[in-house]
């Protein structure tokens, strides 16, 4: 039965719980926020309410950041996928078959993160013009 519990738990329980924690961490904020605008509104020592709003408000990433930000998982999704691409290499030139484990799940899981990873590269190396100009 606890053969049964342990993966359960990690790949159904573990996520949502997850998910949930940061979901509400930011509902917290968002409602933190806008009790202290409300206060501040019926305070009415005159604070300007939209210059409140304006400074409480989430802080909103440059569009250089986000072209950096790009690059950078771009990179690491590329690593990752070059890495395992490597793992399967060497298992196969060790004497491994083909179709045998150690070459084929690297060689599966090695798609995914090179394929995401061109594609933030990709769009890095098209958006870059159009930010430098700017």
């Amino acid at each position: 039965m606890e053969s049964i519990l342990v993966p359960i738990f990690i790949c159904v329980v573990l996520p949502v719980a997850i998910v949930l924690i940061v979901y509400l961490a930011s509902m917290n904020s968002d409602n933190k926020r806008a009790s202290i605008l409300i206060k501040a509104i019926e305070s009415g020592n005159g604070i300007d309410a939209d210059k409140l709003a304006e400074a409480l408000r989430k802080p909103r990433k440059s569009a250089r950041e986000v072209l950096n930000l790009r690059l950078l998982r771009g990179c690491i999704c590329t690593f990752l996928g070059l890495c395992l691409v490597i793992v399967a290499i060497v298992n196969a030139c060790g004497g491994g078959d083909f179709s045998s484990d150690p070459v084929t799940v690297p060689l599966v899981f090695s798609t995914i993160p090179l394929a995401v990873g061109l594609g933030y590269l990709v769009v890095y190396f098209v958006t870059r013009k159009q930010v430098d100009n700017k």
